[in-house]
């Protein structure tokens, strides 16, 4: 934990902000093109293409061209995208302590592994405390560098504009916050909305 006050707060998106389910996202994408559920999930998952996907190496037509050729179907790109990516639940909790420290003026923002399509359902209005409470977005398809990497902590810092031990970042994976501690980041794993409560009080911060 560091010594300096906290002038910056990123949340992770998926698993902290909102629950999501990629068995979900399987299903409603076979369902739409068609397609067993096993070979979708192989397509997206085991290909190596949502990786190339949520690093901003391929876009979303591209995504889809590569998915319409392994499984020989052809479903309209934008409805494919939206079976993707309606998959997620609001987590309450994390998101009133993220509302609590907005209105006490803290700065927030977003530091997520995603693609193109997941974001851009999740911006479009459906979650508006997107909009209210984060004032920056970094995330790995623009960042080009997904989490533990480097880049995207990089990047993260750049945008802050403020010193990484003044930074408080939360993740559900255990390598992306050992990733963010070694570039200087005051980290901590998501166990629970008590447990971040608890890790903000020990750092002299109320939550609500």
């Amino acid at each position: 934990m560091s010594s300096q006050p906290i002038e910056f707060f990123y949340f992770d998106l998926g698993n902290v902000l909102l629950y999501f389910d990629h068995d979900r996202a399987c299903r409603q994408m076979a369902q739409v093109a068609d397609a067993p559920v096993e070979q979708v999930r192989d397509v997206v998952f085991f290909s190596g293409m949502q990786i190339r996907y949520e690093t901003g190496e391929i876009d979303t037509a591209e995504f889809h061209a590569y998915f319409c050729q392994q499984t020989g179907r052809s479903p309209i790109q934008d409805e494919l995208a939206l079976a993707a990516s309606d998959i997620f639940e609001l987590n309450h909790p994390v998101i009133e302590i993220a509302e609590a420290l907005h209105e006490q003026g803290r700065r927030l923002g977003i530091l997520s592994n995603t693609c193109a399509c997941h974001w851009d359902f999740c911006i479009a209005g459906r979650y508006p405390f997107l909009h209210q409470c984060f004032e920056q977005y970094v995330l790995s398809y623009e960042a080009k560098s997904m989490k533990p990497d480097a880049g995207i902590y990089q990047a993260a810092i750049e945008q802050a504009g403020v010193a990484p031990a003044s930074i408080f970042f939360v993740d559900d994976r255990p390598e992306n916050v050992a990733g963010a501690r070694e570039y200087g980041l005051d980290a901590v794993l998501f166990i629970g909305a008590d447990r971040l409560r608890e890790d903000l009080a020990a750092r002299g911060i109320l939550a609500g």
